[in-house]
């Protein structure tokens, strides 16, 4: 058998395998697509162009492309591997035959290299002509008006190649070096050897529950006020992450087994249909997919999380920039001409500034009149307060109380001025980056009280968020003076948190889509084993329905499982994150989950309509 004969050989055995390789080849597939797109980027002179952003967008897409790899590069080993066991008996037949290790090994070396440069060709081609599509999508989610172009980098044509040929050459390798690993008995009896894990015991069933809720509970504590958080200091997120993945994985190892065994002694429910038979598989299954599981429920739970905490940000990015910068523009000094008809109002408000002592500790507190407060806040379209003399209202934007001080009930003085603080307001009508914390009086207070006088300037203007070029050209006017701008500060956030939102879009559908294949490919090998189990049913009198039914619950099953632990986890780490953030992002989250969640069915149907065709239903009905 010449090289050539094995090279047409193995093209046969892909084209026959196709359905098999389909799904893998896929999922290869999107991830060079994503990478090259990833590195096309770092290179792109579209990207470049925008000065305030090109080195912020280029990192993250450098350290995003290495991550990626990275993945990858684990998940075609890892597939790979499947394949491999999967055509262990295949192996074995061309041995029987005299085809020598040697020759078996060029020809899964072989497959394995004409499917790489397949992939490799087409990904890159498929890259180049959605880069304009996802570089726009990345522009749009950085608020920025620059045009996307069709850009074929050589520079990123160069390094995808290089970077995926090494895994491809190194997954070849693995292939062939299987043909030397196992003798002949073994290649035949590969698909009923399965992971031999130990049962469920009481200790681990009890370990599994404690150390979740351990886990689940020091995550939910509060980072500010927590004791736990203060003895374990900067090491708390690593117990987190060791008592939730252990928590995990004991719980797909002993308490989900401890779960089903007694659901299979209830002889009520198992003898009724095909319950026993469904529960038994899964049993199994869980017993001897416990890694697999707990990696999935870990991946899933990782990029649920980091996914839902960056989209949370971006939704709130407007609404979190205008609660600390309620003016488009402020300043202080004096008043500059705005002729633009997006103007609002323009107003010059007097504010008198003095140093407090309370609890020992000086502050730096500005005073206004409530008749000012009121004329701004009906501007700004908030409510209005009364304030009588010997009265003041405390404005805080940054007051957090777990750890802000509440001055409420405090008498503060100032010269021959005393008000006592009846309320405190987390907000204010001042950019916050120009006046913090405000205290307003009485109008005959405010002008009894010796204290240094300063005049500010507060702009507002209709569709604020795109006034970028109103702040640039303002800037140039006021010269060295400090201009808070809510549209400068607004396009700083959004472009950052854009670009990571792309990223972590993009790499968390790669994650999803690996992370399904890996069960896809788990599913479509015990369906192989499985296959003699159904006929031997079917020839006793069961019915194809409830044959269907029994498929669905373990493969319902099987795909639910790692997806509701990850959701569960990531839940309570987001829940924590809202909370340190001090932000609502429950509705980016719940959106985030559900097409998460949407995306994973998918896979989970196709996987049961291909574990149905496996079983050969027309050759059994």
């Amino acid at each position: 058998m010449t090289q050539m004969t094995l090279f047409d050989l193995a093209l046969k055995n892909m084209r026959r395998n196709m359905k098999s390789y389909a799904l893998y080849f896929g999922s290869v597939l999107f991830s060079i697509v994503i990478y090259f797109t990833f590195v096309t980027l770092k290179y792109s002179d579209d990207i470049s162009a925008l000065a305030d952003s090109s080195m912020k967008v280029q990192g993250i897409m450098s350290a995003s492309s290495v991550v990626l790899l990275i993945f990858v590069a684990m998940f075609i080993i890892y597939a790979n591997s499947f394949f491999i066991k999967k055509r262990k008996k295949e192996v074995g037949l061309y041995s029987l035959l005299g085809v020598r290790k040697k020759q078996i090994g060029l020809l899964l070396f072989f497959e394995n290299i004409v499917l790489g440069i397949l992939s490799l060709v087409i990904g890159i081609v498929l890259g180049f002509l959605l880069s304009k599509g996802l570089l726009t999508i990345l522009v749009r989610l950085m608020g920025l008006d620059a045009v996307a172009s069709f850009t074929l980098s050589s520079e990123a044509v160069i390094n995808t190649t290089i970077v995926f040929m090494i895994v491809f050459l190194f997954t070849s390798l693995q292939g062939y070096r299987v043909i030397y690993q196992f003798k002949l008995i073994e290649l035949f009896q590969a698909d009923k050897k399965g992971e031999n894990l130990p049962r469920a015991k009481w200790f681990a069933t009890i370990a599994g529950v404690a150390s979740l809720t351990f886990g689940y509970w020091l995550a939910s504590q509060d980072l500010m006020t927590s004791v736990m958080w203060k003895i374990l200091g900067i090491s708390t997120p690593i117990v987190i992450i060791i008592a939730t993945v252990a928590g995990t994985y004991l719980l797909f190892h002993s308490v989900l087994v401890f779960v089903l065994t007694k659901l299979k002694n209830n002889e009520r429910w198992a003898w009724r249909g095909l319950n026993l038979l469904g529960v038994s598989q899964i049993l199994y299954r869980i017993r001897g997919n416990a890694k697999t599981l707990t990696t999935i429920a870990v991946l899933s739970a990782t990029t649920i999380t980091s996914g839902g905490a960056v989209y949370g940000l971006y939704y709130n990015a407007g609404e979190q920039t205008h609660h600390y910068l309620p003016n488009t523009f402020m300043w202080e000094g004096k008043e500059v001409n705005l002729t633009s008809k997006d103007v609002l109002y323009n107003e010059t408000v007097h504010a008198k500034q003095a140093e407090l002592e309370l609890a020992g500790t000086t502050y730096r507190y500005t005073f206004v009149d409530v008749d000012t407060y009121n004329k701004l806040a009906q501007l700004q379209e908030r409510e209005q307060l009364a304030v009588q003399n010997g009265e003041a209202i405390m404005l805080d934007p940054y007051y957090d109380e777990r750890f802000s001080i509440n001055h409420t009930g405090q008498k503060l003085a100032v010269g021959d001025v005393a008000v006592k603080v009846k309320n405190l307001h987390a907000e204010s009508i001042f950019n916050a980056d120009v006046i913090g914390q405000t205290i307003i009086v009485s109008a005959s207070d405010y002008q009894a009280l010796a204290a240094e006088h300063n005049t500010y300037q507060l702009v507002g203007m209709d569709n604020d968020k795109k006034q970028v070029a109103s702040s640039d050209k303002l800037q140039q006017q006021l010269g060295d003076v400090y201009l808070s701008s809510f549209p400068a500060s607004y396009k700083s956030s959004i472009e950052g948190l854009g670009s990571l939102l792309f990223v972590g879009s993009f790499l968390g559908l790669v994650f999803l889509v690996a992370t399904g294949s890996i069960i896809y490919f788990k599913i479509m090998t015990e369906a192989e084993e499985d296959r003699g189990k159904y006929e031997i049913l079917h020839k006793v009198g069961v019915g194809h329905k409830e044959m269907k039914k029994t498929i669905r619950m373990q493969i319902g099953f099987i795909f639910a499982a790692p997806l509701v632990m990850g959701i569960l986890h990531s839940a309570f780490a987001l829940s924590a994150f809202s909370g340190l953030i001090g932000a609502n992002i429950l509705v980016p989250v719940i959106i985030w989950m559900v097409v998460y969640m949407a995306i994973y069915a998918v896979i989970g149907y196709l996987a049961h309509k291909q574990f149905s065709h496996t079983l050969q239903w027309r050759a059994i009905k």
